[in-house]
């Protein structure tokens, strides 16, 4: 199962998102998340509106936005953004940790 991590920052007048996929298959190896999706106006309300749908939570952060709006599509992040990126891994395990009841 890959699991998709949206990012969602509204910057004015147009909304920006991407979606960083982290499966299995990278996780086993110590590869880095990848972009698999990216966009402005309604792509990323596209990209956003899916991710609820799915139960995928939805971090804001225009400047990690901003960042990965320059990677290319189903690349590996760069290691600059390692840091930033953990810490929003870090908050979806969290978030995992409080809904499932122990």
């Amino acid at each position: 199962m890959t699991a998709r991590l949206p990012f969602a920052a509204t910057t004015l007048p147009v909304r920006r998102a991407a979606a960083l996929a982290y499966g299995e298959a990278e996780r086993r190896v110590g590869r880095a998340p990848r972009l698999a999706a990216k966009g402005a106006g309604l792509v990323a309300e596209e990209i956003i509106e899916r991710a609820r749908a799915a139960g995928v939570p939805v971090h804001e952060s225009r400047e990690l936005v901003g960042l990965l709006m320059q990677v290319d599509l189903d690349q590996h992040i760069p290691p600059a953004l390692y840091l930033a990126v953990a810490e929003v891994l870090a908050w979806v395990h969290r978030l995992e940790r409080q809904r499932t009841p122990r």
